[in-house]
């Protein structure tokens, strides 16, 4: 399962600000932290730390320490006329031929030589999309055939195994045992 599309499963870019920043820049590299996040972003952190659910209850724990989104997305929102690059939608892991948002909720993503991360759930888009570029909102956030709501913003998760991520390191999935849950927001 550690490669779910043609080619290889591997990292593209990784991003990270200090500071709550709509978009993070692109760095050589990240390193994950277990149990925190990754290190020097300001959503890293044991409990909540974006800013609007840090409002309701600032003592829930962080389930949204790495953000993460295929680089498909960007080839779909650029078909559509939209120029979105890696760290632009504020995620901190940008992959490729991985069906981030097909993978169940527990599933562990293997980055690199030692990182890891379990999946959580999605990333719910929000206006902040469209004041970044208006119109974007509508691509990432809509209605599946059967009449669900679609996210498609990318995937959020907590980090179980530190390390460094890199860009070109290979992606792995392990999917969780017993019963797949679906991936919901988080």
């Amino acid at each position: 399962m550690g490669n779910q599309g043609t080619g290889r499963s591997e990292v593209v870019a990784v991003s990270r600000d200090r500071d709550h920043h709509f978009s993070k820049p692109v760095v050589d590299e990240v390193t994950l932290v277990e149990g925190w996040g990754v290190e020097g972003d300001a959503h890293a952190g044991t409990t909540v730390q974006h800013r609007s659910r840090v409002a309701r209850d600032p003592s829930q724990p962080n389930l949204r320490q790495v953000h993460l989104i295929h680089a498909e997305l960007f080839d779909e929102l650029e078909a559509a006329g939209h120029s979105v690059r890696p760290g632009l939608l504020g995620e901190n892991v940008t992959t490729r031929g991985v069906d981030l948002l097909g993978l169940p909720t527990g599933a562990l993503l293997h980055l690199g030589e030692g990182a890891c991360v379990r999946l959580t759930g999605l990333r719910n888009p929000c206006q902040q999309i469209n004041d970044f570029e208006p119109g974007l909102l509508r691509e990432v956030l809509g209605r599946a055939a059967d009449g669900s709501v679609s996210r498609k913003g990318g995937v959020m998760g907590v980090v179980v195994a530190g390390g460094v991520v890199r860009p070109g390191d290979a992606v792995r999935v392990e999917l969780p045992a017993g019963e797949l849950e679906p991936l919901s927001p988080v």
